[in-house]
């Protein structure tokens, strides 16, 4: 069984949403069986999938007590895959989950505020040895920002070659439990979402999957980089 959380102490960061779009997505690909657990007291994927009609992912709501009990409890059952959502803090509860997964993604929108609110999340990462993967999410289309971010965010872990952009269907789909592949159309969304879950599929199964940017293809670790200009980084905002 397959653990991955999605984590970022910067709220509408996108976390509740590419965790829902990512369960899905791979349940249909045949990962499964997957489940959802939702650690976020504001419960916003639990909301999402109270409307849902489709039976699939499931669901599980847990808490910090008992996360490890459950963990164990769908592994044992045969689950493929547990994808968390965690709350928009630095909590005890995100340093748990971190503990338990086996990758973390830290859904970052290309803005000063989100790189600089990644720079905690990076350190739990770094401090219990879990690999992280960024996933740039929010992002406009062709716009200088979200190349910056991505050179930014290298220095510090690997960049999914999957940007997703800021699109209305996300909102739409999530409204009545739906993803956007689920909506039908001509968007793009469907292929974004398809191409992450491809690139975190095969960084928890150990194929091929190449990043956007990792630290080795900069000239330094690690380094502070200020591509907003604003002498942002992710060490200084955590």
């Amino acid at each position: 069984m397959y653990v991955i959380a999605f984590a970022s102490q910067k709220g509408g960061s996108g976390k509740t949403t590419l965790a829902g779009h990512i369960a899905v997505e791979a349940e249909r690909t045949g990962l499964g069986p997957v489940v959802l657990m939702d650690t976020d007291p504001q419960g916003s994927l639990s909301q999402w999938w109270n409307v849902r009609e489709a039976d699939t992912p499931a669901f599980v709501r847990t808490s910090e007590n008992g996360l490890a009990s459950d963990l164990a409890a769908l592994r044992a059952a045969g689950t493929g895959l547990v994808v968390i959502d965690t709350p928009p803090a630095i909590t005890s509860t995100i340093g748990q989950v971190i503990a338990e997964a086996d990758l973390v993604v830290i859904p970052t929108r290309p803005s000063p505020h989100d790189l600089r609110a990644a720079g905690a999340t990076v350190q739990i990462c770094e401090d219990v040895d879990k690999p992280l993967v960024f996933a740039i999410n929010g992002a406009s289309p062709r716009a200088r920002i979200t190349t910056e971010a991505a050179i930014a965010l290298s220095h510090h872990g690997a960049v999914s070659p999957a940007i997703v952009h800021q699109r209305i269907d996300f909102a739409s789909a999530m409204i009545d439990g739906r993803t956007v592949m689920e909506l039908g159309g001509s968007s793009r969304s469907p292929g974004e979402i398809s191409e992450l879950w491809s690139f975190l599929r095969n960084r928890l199964t150990g194929e091929t999957a190449s990043p956007l940017l990792s630290p080795a293809e900069t000239k330094t670790t690690k380094e502070p980089l200020s591509p907003l200009g604003d002498g942002s980084s992710l060490r200084g905002a955590a």
